[in-house]
């Protein structure tokens, strides 16, 4: 994507008004800018660790703690926190850590 350099608005192919050339055009304002080569460029974004996105072992601290059964060692207590991972109008998903055995999971408790 290319973007106009006076109202940064987002750039389209069209004619030329004067030529039968195509040239990047704004669509508000009168910029143009004549296509006489081929132009690619590709931009590879590199991806986060998956600790993070969900706040890696810093998360854990300050965390809250409750009564649920570990489904690895059977232990009643465990810390939990919450994040929105989806969209706003989606529930926020609750994450649990075992008080025992630092079994981490957010479905293995029941």
């Amino acid at each position: 994507m290319l973007f106009c350099p006076y109202c940064a608005n987002n750039l389209t192919i069209g004619d030329a008004e004067d030529t039968s050339e195509q040239a990047w055009v704004c669509p508000t304002c009168p910029y143009k800018w004549l296509i006489k080569k081929q132009i690619s460029m590709r931009t590879h974004l590199k991806l986060k660790e998956v600790d993070d996105v969900l706040g890696g072992q810093k998360a854990w601290e300050n965390v809250d703690k409750t009564t649920i059964t570990c489904g690895k060692c059977d232990h009643t207590q465990a810390y939990y926190r919450q994040l929105q991972i989806r969209s706003a109008d989606e529930p926020m998903t609750t994450f649990y850590k075992c008080e025992n055995c630092s079994h981490e999971d957010k479905t293995m408790f029941c």
